[in-house]
Parts: C-alpha cells; sequence; structure tokens
C-alpha cells in the first residue's frame, strides 16, 4: 500500500523555498529501503551544457591522446569538459592525436593564438591496469611545463582524468583544483529518492542510499569519508551518518520531534543539528556519534540550517527579527546578523577560506543565488537570473559553487564562477536532482 504524502520536517518548513517544501512532501511509492554496503553503480548520466563568457580565459587546447580510443572513456574530452567548467579556460579545437612523446610544432599552436597545450596517451598493461602518460606545454614561452605517468585500473580512466585536469589547473593557475574531487546529491523518481556520490562533473555516480521516502541535506565530513544526511524512512526526521566506502551507518539525531539540517564542525568531532525536543526549533551540537547534545541558540523564532566557517564560528538561520536571515555566531555565544537586503535569506555556505559567503534570497517572487564578500564587505551580488534556487555548497578551493535550481520543468545541479559568468548544467537522464554538496579533498 503506498505511503501517504509526508510533510516536510516541521522545524525549517516555514523558512524553507517552495521547491524544497514540494519535493520533501511528494508522495512516495510502496518499497523498501536499500541500504548499500559501500557503493554502488548507478545508471544516472549527466550532459554537462557550459554557457557564458568569463573577462580573461586562458585559451588552451587539449589534443586527443594516443589510443584512448580503445578504452572506455576519452580522457582528453574530460579534461577539455573540466577546464572549460572552470571559467578559468577556454578550449581550443585539437583534433589531431598527439602522445606525450612527440614535441609538438609550438609555432603553429601559437599561430592559432593557443597558449597552452596538453598531449597524451592511454595504452593496456599486461596485467589489466592501463598507463595513462601526458605532457602540458606553455605554447607562449615555446617549452614544457611537465608531465606525469600513472598506472590506472578500467574504472579509475574518468578519475585520471580529473586529475591531469587538476594538474594543468595548478600549474597555470597556482591554485589547487577540484575536478577529481566528489560530489553527493539527490535524485527522485519513479517514486524514489537515492544518495548518490560522483565525479565532480556529476558523471561516473554511485548509490549510497536507496529509499521510498525523501532524503535531504546531505553534508560530507571533513576527511571526505562520511556523509550525514536527514531521512524520513521512519516516517519522522531522523539524522544519520554514512560511511562512504563501507555503507556502514548510525543514528547521530532521532529525539521527539524533528531532527534535521546536519552539518560537521571544521575538527569532524561534532555536528550542528536543529532539534525540535524541547518545543522549539534550535540550533544543537551533538558528538559524531550522536552523544552529549547540546544547546547552542536560545530563541523563541526558528533557528536552522546552521553551518560552521573554517574558523569554527557557526553561521545560521533565524525569523527572530520577524523574517529568515543570516547570523553568525562566535565561539562566546552571541547573534550577528549578517543580511539586511531582502525579507528572505537562507541557505547560507561558507567558503574554505572563510571569506565568502554564498546563500539563497528571494528577490520577488524569485528565489536566486547570492555572493557576499565576508571581508570586503559591500552589497550583496546576485550570480543567477533563475528562479528557484537552492541548497548552493562552494567547491573545496572555493572559486565555484554548485546548486540546485528547476529549468525548463526540471529539477537540475548547476555550477557557477563566483562572478557569475560562466554556468555549467548538469542535466541527469534519469531523475530530478536536488540536494548536492560538495565533497572536500583526500580522494
Amino acid at each position: 500500500m503506498p505511503h501517504q504524502p509526508l510533510p516536510a520536517a516541521p522545524v525549517t518548513d516555514r523558512l524553507l523555498q517552495p521547491a524544497r517544501r514540494a519535493w520533501c512532501r511528494g508522495a512516495a511509492a510502496a518499497g523498501g529501503l536499500a541500504l548499500l554496503g559501500g557503493l554502488a553503480p548507478a545508471r544516472a548520466q549527466f550532459k554537462v551544457e557550459i554557457s557564458g563568457v568569463g573577462a580573461t580565459q586562458l585559451p588552451v587546447a587539449v589534443a586527443k591522446f594516443r589510443d584512448e580510443d580503445k578504452t572506455n572513456q576519452v580522457l582528453s574530452a574530460i579534461v577539455r569538459a573540466d577546464l572549460e567548467r572552470s571559467g578559468v579556460f577556454r578550449g581550443v579545437d585539437a583534433p589531431q592525436v598527439i602522445d606525450e612523446a612527440t614535441v609538438p610544432a609550438l609555432p603553429e599552436w601559437r599561430a592559432r593564438a593557443v597558449d597552452a597545450l596538453v598531449t597524451g596517451s592511454v595504452s593496456r598493461l599486461s596485467d589489466g591496469r592501463f598507463d595513462v602518460r601526458f605532457k602540458l606545454w606553455d605554447v607562449v614561452k615555446g617549452s614544457e611545463i611537465g608531465g606525469q605517468a600513472s598506472a590506472v585500473v578500467a574504472a579509475d580512466l574518468r578519475l585520471a582524468a580529473h586529475r591531469i585536469a587538476d594538474y594543468v589547473y595548478e600549474k597555470l593557475t597556482g591554485e589547487k583544483g577540484v575536478f577529481a574531487t566528489r560530489m553527493a546529491y539527490v535524485t527522485r523518481g519513479g517514486g524514489r529518492y537515492t544518495l548518490r556520490v560522483a565525479d565532480a562533473d556529476g558523471e561516473a555516480a554511485q548509490v549510497a542510499l536507496n529509499s521510498p521516502e525523501p532524503i535531504i541535506s546531505p553534508a560530507w565530513s571533513p576527511d571526505g569519508r562520511e556523509l550525514a544526511y536527514v531521512s524520513f524512512e521512519s516516517q519522522k526526521a531522523v539524522v544519520y551518518a554514512q560511511e562512504v566506502l563501507s555503507g556502514r551507518r548510525r543514528v547521530l539525531a532521532n529525539f521527539r520531534g524533528s531532527n534535521s539540517a546536519p552539518a560537521w564542525a571544521p575538527d569532524g568531532l561534532q555536528l550542528a543539528v536543529t532539534l525540535s525536543r524541547d518545543g522549539g526549533s534550535q540550533i544543537f551540537a551533538i558528538g559524531r556519534n550522536g552523544d552529549n547534545a547540546r544547546r547552542l541558540t536560545s530563541s523563541p523564532a526558528i533557528d536552522t540550517e546552521p553551518v560552521y566557517g573554517p574558523d569554527g564560528r557557526l553561521y545560521f538561520v533565524s525569523d527572530r527579527g520577524g523574517s529568515p536571515q543570516i547570523y553568525r555566531m562566535g565561539a562566546g555565544g552571541g547573534a550577528e546578523r549578517l543580511t539586511f537586503a531582502g525579507g528572505y535569506n537562507v541557505s547560507p555556505t561558507i567558503s574554505a577560506d572563510g571569506r565568502y559567503m554564498a546563500y539563497v534570497s528571494q528577490q520577488g517572487n524569485a528565489f536566486r543565488l547570492h555572493l557576499m564578500d565576508l571581508i570586503a564587505g559591500g552589497a550583496p551580488r546576485p550570480l543567477t537570473d533563475t528562479t528557484d534556487d537552492e541548497s548552493p555548497s562552494f567547491a573545496p578551493n572555493g572559486k565555484l559553487l554548485v546548486y540546485a535550481s528547476r529549468v525548463q520543468g526540471r529539477d537540475v545541479l548547476m555550477t557557477t564562477t563566483l562572478d557569475g559568468k560562466i554556468k555549467a548544467r548538469l542535466l541527469s537522464s534519469a531523475a530530478d536532482v536536488r540536494e548536492p554538496a560538495w565533497g572536500p579533498y583526500g580522494r
């Protein structure tokens, strides 16, 4: 017998965007919970559409790798797509095959206004693995920058390509790339909700949890080994933590009332959660095993959506001032209001360096992603022109954001640069997609 439509968690219902309330309230089909022992392959695939033009983009050519057509992954295409999605690079067509052992005719590439060139090869080893080699060339200076070689199993060819893109990004920008990191998100389709873990481009997704009831608010532990999330499988909001590799999980918060919005502290030893166990919706700190619950906020209002900054300060949403706004609390307590423009500001996320806060602000009937510079100050900047944005999450290098939106009747994931000029839409072939969380370094 099908379950009755499930209401959203009452603790956050008044503060959530309409799309997320609808997501949580959708009727789910009958069927059991599927908890995976480790990650299981998923069928969902993404088509990435990149749009926009940055002010200064470095022209980079990625030649076809020798023998990459003999594998199940086109490494050169993955590398190019990663670099373009960053917003820093503009891809230049390079249809020819050039391996890392060949010295390219750099003056010819310079004549094509190319600044950097990537060449490489893939060859199968006797033990079944693949030898992946590449070289990066500075076309302007006419010199080799460097290169690497690695032996990987077939299942890790995509990861090898992402690591090549990270190498190129770091060598050319001086900053660490994020293409080999992971992303968690939730899909909804066929009356089921599925928590998935994928590459940073949304591809190569694997299933962590499959349920007939809503799953929301995935949050990565600082070491990337665990995901905390909220599941409604017991007909109420309960917070779990799940080991990504083994699939083992434990209950973190199942108190009377609603349990929601988990956020890991920077040291990974505790989490902030929103609990209504005392009658009001307030933020508590709990140990990583769900012990030692300690109240952090005390107000007659709804306090929810906590997130830690890298310095340990807590950011959260409260309607204590009459409408949902974002506040910041230091170690000594006391709450400082951060948002003043507009009557509805929710879903804060903080960059790894603590400089930027992204959040969702209501502008008329639209919910749009905004960015605030916490150090330099100034007016917050809108990053999108869509109308139903939610759940922003920073890449670990702080240079990109992933968020959920609704485009042409579909729930999709988007990434954007911090100036809002380069966006990538991740179109899933499987289902509606929401609740993204960008994982940390360390894969």
